[in-house]
């Protein structure tokens, strides 16, 4: 519930206290699982009198499988994230591989392995969780409370007060500003570790921490909702998100991410998952984007603004502050990933959080053919030009069922998902679209058709993804439209311009991208468990 004189609701996630559900209510107490099968013994593992709960209850919806065979034998073996205590590498349910050689700044492979499940994987969940330390302590029951991990990237509390009356007379548009708050615009009823916090803010950047707000931490002298002095307090759990372009679909997956690793750093009690929560985004914008349907997978409510509470007091009971999408070595967005290493059990866990909670499957097949999507760019720069040749060329090859896709406004974002989930070989020319590959199966490639020189971007993140990746590689059957400008500084840039690309070198490609994908042993496994015809089953 959210009390006082409140223009529309907000909107967050957070970490609950207290018990589960009324097993009465209309949604049902275990409604807020909502969890991909193979993440459920992660879950439960944690949460063991809640599985014992389930098992005993015929009204539980995940009875049955906690009963079932491959679910004990899991179970018994051993599963977990691999970020709590006592979780061995065995049991992890991550299952990244380093198959390159150990280059650069590692001594061994094992260092090689280590080194890419702390930068990339659920070991950077781990040392957050590690490294997080109270920055205000609570004396008392109705004491607020502060806990941050290291440079305040991450951080969560119980009964603040963020004092927004200031805002009511500013005017100009609030995005990647860090004087939203000032001193004692922010503060609780605790026992403030100054000079611990002191000592954390050294990632002074929009997007980089929560340092530019939680520097003007204050001790309240009274609990400030028992004090009555807000004029609105959040009850529900609440997110406040800092988040980058909403309309890229490379930047906003940053905000997704890093909210999704948040709630693994936050996972104390079984209702993390819960999407009755509160969103505030930290902007004076409106929020609008073609990927807002992803909000669905984490609040069922309205989406909230500063503006929403500008010049009010507000209050949150329980509040977290999420990993911000530009951090400094961070994910995904500067994420130093090392040489020879590929295949984050996070990404992986991400992906399959998503579609799970859009109800996104992989449709029955009626036949083997591999399935092609090629993305179509409807800009003015890096238009493919002979586009309508090379998809002929593919698409006269019997093997193939291939189709040509933009992904515009027209077609919602649940649509496009529904497109990649069920796409075997994606292809693209450099842009934002190609962040699709979060979402294609563990088989696929992704066929960067020209990188622009830019040749990392892409192939990072989809050594995070666990894909297969290929690009361009004669530059002389590549033919660019002219040099290519940068709008706003008189330079070239590749990014700038148009192609066309020798037809035969296309189909060579597709031909190796189609052999990838056949030797791959997932789609080995998918075509000997699915007949043609039938889905195949979500499997533990």
């Amino acid at each position: 519930m959210v009390r006082g004189m409140l223009p529309t609701t907000v909107a967050v996630i957070v970490v609950l206290t207290g018990h589960l559900p009324d097993p009465g209510a209309c949604d049902g107490p275990y409604s807020h699982i909502d969890l991909p099968k193979a993440h459920l013994p992660m879950y439960f593992r944690r949460f063991p009198a809640l599985e014992k709960q389930c098992a005993e209850d015929e009204r539980c919806p995940y009875r049955t499988l906690i009963a079932s065979e491959s679910y004990q034998r899991r179970r018994n073996s051993g599963c977990c994230w691999g970020y709590e205590d006592g979780c061995t590498v065995k049991e992890r349910f991550s299952n990244h591989s380093c198959p390159g050689s150990h280059v650069g700044y590692v001594k061994s492979k094992q260092a090689q392995l280590d080194t890419f499940y702390s930068q990339a994987d659920f070991g950077f969940i781990r040392d957050q969780i590690r490294e997080t330390r109270i920055m205000c302590e609570p004396q008392f029951p109705h004491d607020s409370s502060l806990e941050c991990s290291k440079y305040l990237r991450f951080c969560r509390g119980r009964n603040l007060m963020l004092n927004f009356t200031d805002l009511a007379q500013r005017t100009e548009p609030l995005r990647y500003k860090m004087d939203v708050l000032g001193p004692g615009q922010i503060g609780g009823h605790c026992a403030l570790h100054t000079e611990r916090l002191q000592d954390e803010l050294q990632h002074i950047s929009p997007l980089q921490s929560w340092g530019p707000e939680l520097r003007f931490f204050e001790r309240l002298e009274r609990p400030p909702i028992e004090a009555g002095s807000c004029d609105v307090v959040i009850d529900k759990p609440a997110f406040i998100m800092k988040i980058d372009a909403a309309i890229n679909m490379y930047h906003h997956f940053c905000d997704f991410l890093n909210l999704y690793g948040s709630l693994h750093v936050n996972l104390s009690h079984p209702m993390t998952y819960t999407t009755d929560t509160q969103v505030l985004v930290w902007e004076s914008f409106r929020y609008s984007s073609p990927f807002a349907e992803t909000f669905k997978v984490f609040t069922r409510n309205p989406i909230a603004d500063l503006k929403t509470f500008a010049g009010r007091v507000v209050c949150f009971r329980n509040v977290m502050f999420p990993l911000p999408p530009r951090m400094i070595f961070g994910l995904y967005y500067n994420t130093p990933i090392i040489h020879g290493c590929e295949n984050s059990g996070l990404f992986h866990a991400f992906s399959e959080h998503v579609l799970h909670r859009l109800r996104v499957r992989i449709a029955k097949r009626t036949d083997h053919r591999l399935r092609i999507t090629f993305l179509s760019r409807q800009t003015r720069h890096r238009r493919v030009l002979n586009e309508n040749e090379l998809i002929a060329e593919i698409s006269a090859n019997p093997e193939y069922d291939v189709q040509r896709v933009s992904f515009g406004h027209e077609l919602s974002f649940l649509e496009q998902l529904k497109i990649t989930r069920n796409t075997d070989i994606f292809i693209g020319i450099h842009g934002a679209g190609l962040t699709h590959l979060l979402f294609l199966p563990k088989w696929a490639t992704l066929f960067e058709l020209y990188h622009c020189e830019d040749p990392n971007c892409y192939r990072d993140l989809a050594r995070l993804r666990g894909v297969n990746y290929l690009s361009w590689e004669r530059d002389h059957l590549v033919y660019p439209e002219g040099e290519g400008k940068h709008p706003e500084r008189d330079e070239r840039h590749a990014k700038f311009t148009n192609y066309a690309f020798d037809v035969r070198e296309f189909e060579r490609l597709v031909g190796r991208a189609a052999n990838q994908v056949r030797q791959h042993v997932e789609f080995q496994r998918f075509l000997g468990k699915s007949s043609v015809g039938q889905p195949p089953k979500d499997e533990l």
